[in-house]
């Protein structure tokens, strides 16, 4: 089964320090995203003021698993209360995973 990679695109609300953004992205990484099934990857990316939270799962059973699980979690509100817009689960783009060469021998 080919893994999924989302990519929410999203803004900070203005006013955040980046410092705290950072430290509750950390802590919605550690206390949410590394303990779910089917976890495979996740990075924060910026370009400018928009912000990329990656992620790659094992299947899209995984993804849509652990999307219905974040409301429950403390740390992943927390980490949303610094997000100004993101769109609905719908509108997050999902790609399949063709090839990974991190997985290959070097």
């Amino acid at each position: 089964m080919p893994q999924i990679l989302e990519m929410p695109a999203f803004t900070v609300k203005e006013g955040v320090a980046e410092a705290d953004f950072l430290a509750a992205h950390a802590k919605f990484h550690r206390e949410f995203m590394a303990k779910q099934e089917g976890y495979v990857s996740h990075k924060l990316i910026r370009s400018g003021d928009n912000w990329f939270d990656i992620a790659v799962w094992a299947s899209e059973q995984a993804k849509e698993k652990a999307f219905k699980d974040i409301y429950d979690n403390a740390a992943a509100m927390e980490y949303v209360e610094f997000i100004d817009s993101v769109g609905t689960d719908d509108d997050i783009p999902l790609f399949t995973v063709m090839k990974d060469y991190d997985e290959e021998p070097k």
